[in-house]
């Protein structure tokens, strides 16, 4: 397990994080105890689907405000299979509690759904006309792993070794638990029934859009830690 250690201690509640938790979670446990057929009918209907969503012979400017968009945002809280959804939360926790606690619960919120979204968006533009669905957060926690390394560059985060009878405490740079989190998602990539180059793309978008998201928030994060 990994430990993220403060330096200080702050009162402000965050809740955030804990409601993206809770969501995830409650979507998987309610898809899995629907009967499969009803299942796939979910995915197919909520999931990114990028021949539903985007048409070649089509506009891409007029496709924008087409309805059939909010699947970019509700695939987020799809996940089926229990081992995707735990590295997604486990590394959400791990970055996105301290994250938050300089965000703020709001607009780390924001940066969640935003990020989430822009992924999506991008794989689906990367694989138009493909009619297998783009399900899971992961596109929006590289969002968050991008904010991280933006706004701590050279934080180190804890790491529990167990080391036979014993546990050992090492502090380890945040860019090597990204490449970690990295290796995970391309191992899903190539394991996911049609993945690839879509999970591909989508976490190289949420981490830009991450990074981009945080440094545009300097000066709105140096106001709220003033006041």
């Amino acid at each position: 397990m990994f430990v993220h250690v403060e330096t200080r201690r702050r009162s402000v509640t965050q809740w955030a994080t804990l409601l993206l938790v809770l969501v995830c979670v409650a979507s998987f446990v309610a898809l899995a105890l629907m009967p499969p057929p009803q299942r796939i009918s979910f995915l197919l209907e909520w999931g990114t689907i990028p021949a539903n969503i985007f048409d070649t012979h089509e506009a891409f400017w007029r496709q924008l405000g087409d309805a059939a968009l909010v699947r970019l945002f509700t695939a987020l809280f799809i996940h089926v299979a229990w081992i995707h959804l735990l590295s997604n939360l486990l590394f959400l926790v791990i970055f996105g509690l301290p994250a938050e606690r300089t965000l703020g619960s709001t607009r780390f919120l924001s940066l969640f759904v935003a990020g989430g979204i822009v992924a999506n968006l991008v794989g689906a533009l990367t694989l138009a006309g493909v009619r297998l669905p783009i399900i899971g957060c992961s596109g929006a926690v590289s969002a968050v792993l991008g904010a991280y390394a933006a706004l701590f560059p050279r934080a180190r985060l804890g790491l529990v070794l167990p080391l036979g009878l014993f546990l050992e405490f090492v502090r380890v740079p945040a860019y090597l638990l990204i490449g970690i989190w990295v290796l995970l998602q391309l191992l899903f990539s190539y394991a996911g029934p049609s993945y690839g180059a879509v999970v591909w793309w989508t976490h190289i978008a949420g981490f830009l859009f991450g990074m981009l998201f945080a440094l545009f928030s300097r000066q709105a994060i140096a106001r709220r830690l003033r006041g």
